[in-house]
C-alpha cells in the first residue's frame, strides 16, 4: 500500500471530529486556520465557535469594530493576527464583492494568508491540487522520509516543499492534506510518538535508525529577550484609568494601566526608584505594591509589577490615551492576557 493509502486509511479510522470539517465555505476555514495558526486545537475551537457565532458572515466580520474583535480575540496571543483578519473581511466585502475566495492565487492577495494558509483553504474550500505544509508535516515527512535539513531554512523550506507537492494525492487532495496533517497532529507526535501502533512503521527511516526524537532538525532561535515593566493602578469614585496601547509596540490597541519601562526591577523601596516615580508622576506620588507577574511571549519574557499609585499628576490633554473607565466598562475592552488575569485577581 502507498504512502498516501496509508495515509488516508488511517485518518478515515482516527480522525477528530471537528467543524470546520463538515464544510467547504471558504470563510469558515479561513477563521479555523488563522485561530489555529501557533494555537492547539483544543485552545482554538472554543475561540472558532465564539467568532462564528459572532460573526456568521464576513460581512459581519466587515462590519465589526476593532476593539470587539480584539476582545474576542483576547488571550489567543500574536494579537496581530486578529487584526489582519478584521482587514480581509473588509478587503473581502469591498473587493470580491463580499465572497470570501477559495483560489490559492486570490487568496494570496488578502492580508495576513501566506502559501500555507492559502494551500490550506484553497484544497479544502474547492479542491485545488496544493499542497499543505505545517508543522505536523514537516515533521511526518521528515521522519518518515529521514531529511536533515533543518525545516527552517531556505533549503529545507524548498525541499519540503517539492517533496510535499510531489506526494500530493491528486485524486482528492483535500483529504491527502487533512489526512497528514492529522497524522502529525496525534500519532506523529512531537514527544513520545507511539511508534508501535503506527502504520508507516516498517518503513519509516527515523523508526529504523533511532532518529524519531532527532528529526525535524530547526534552528533554534535567539534567547528570548527580558523586559521590566512597573504599572501603576489609579482608582477614584470606582473607575480605574487605562491606557490604550499605540502603535509600534506590543499589544496595540489593547488597554493596559500607564506603566513605566526599566531596565531591571530594583527594589521600590530604594530611592532611585522613588526618583523615578516621582519625575514621572509628581512630587506627591505615592506607591503601595500589589504583585509580580511573568509573561512568555515568543520573543521576549516580560517581568510585571503592579502598584497602587496615589497623588500623581496626569496631563489628560497630551495623554490622550489615558482615561478613566469602570470596571464593567474595561470589561468590555480587550487587554493583554496578564493584564486581564491581574484585573480578574486584584480589582
Amino acid at each position: 500500500m502507498t504512502f498516501q493509502n496509508e495515509l488516508i486509511n488511517w485518518y478515515q479510522s482516527n480522525k477528530r471530529d471537528l467543524p470546520w470539517r463538515h464544510t467547504k465555505d471558504a470563510y469558515t476555514i479561513w477563521l479555523s486556520e488563522i485561530i489555529l495558526q501557533q494555537t492547539r486545537v483544543e485552545q482554538g475551537l472554543p475561540y472558532f465557535n465564539k467568532f462564528l457565532e459572532n460573526f456568521p458572515t464576513v460581512q459581519d466580520f466587515a462590519a465589526a469594530t476593532e476593539t470587539k474583535v480584539l476582545k474576542l480575540w483576547q488571550g489567543l496571543g500574536y494579537y496581530s493576527r486578529g487584526r489582519n483578519m478584521h482587514a480581509t473581511a473588509q478587503i473581502v466585502v469591498n473587493n470580491f464583492n463580499g465572497i470570501f475566495p477559495s483560489l490559492h492565487d486570490e487568496l494570496l492577495k488578502l492580508k495576513g494568508i501566506g502559501e500555507y494558509t492559502a494551500a490550506a483553504i484553497s484544497s479544502f474550500s474547492s479542491g485545488e491540487a496544493r499542497a499543505v505544509v505545517d508543522g505536523n508535516v514537516f515533521r511526518v515527512l521528515a521522519r518518515y522520509f529521514g531529511i536533515s535539513t533543518a525545516i527552517n531554512s531556505p533549503a529545507g523550506k524548498k525541499t519540503f516543499f517539492a517533496l510535499a507537492n510531489e506526494l500530493l494525492y491528486q485524486g482528492d487532495p483535500a483529504l491527502y492534506n487533512q489526512a497528514i496533517m492529522e497524522f502529525g497532529a496525534i500519532q506523529c507526535k512531537p514527544k513520545s510518538p507511539n511508534c508501535n501502533v503506527c502504520p508507516l512503521n516498517q518503513s519509516c527511516y527515523a523508526l529504523k535508525n533511532n532518529l524519531v526524537n532527532a528529526l525535524p532538525v530547526k534552528i533554534k532561535k535567539a534567547a528570548q529577550k527580558h523586559r521590566f515593566l512597573d504599572y501603576f493602578v489609579c482608582q477614584s469614585d470606582e473607575k480605574v484609568l487605562i491606557r490604550e496601547r499605540q502603535a509600534g509596540d506590543i499589544w496595540q490597541h489593547l488597554y493596559d494601566f500607564p506603566s513605566i519601562d526599566v531596565e531591571e526591577q530594583i527594589p521600590w523601596t530604594d530611592i532611585s526608584f522613588e526618583e523615578k516615580l516621582k519625575s514621572t508622576f509628581g512630587s506627591g506620588a505615592e506607591v503601595s505594591f500589589i504583585a509580580t507577574k511573568k509573561h512568555i511571549l515568543s520573543h521576549q519574557i516580560i517581568h510585571l509589577r503592579f502598584f497602587a499609585l496615589k497623588n500623581y499628576i496626569f496631563n489628560f490633554s497630551k495623554q490622550k490615551e489615558l482615561y478613566w473607565v469602570s470596571l464593567s466598562e474595561l470589561d468590555d475592552l480587550p487587554q493583554p492576557k496578564v493584564i486581564h488575569d491581574f484585573i480578574k485577581e486584584y480589582l
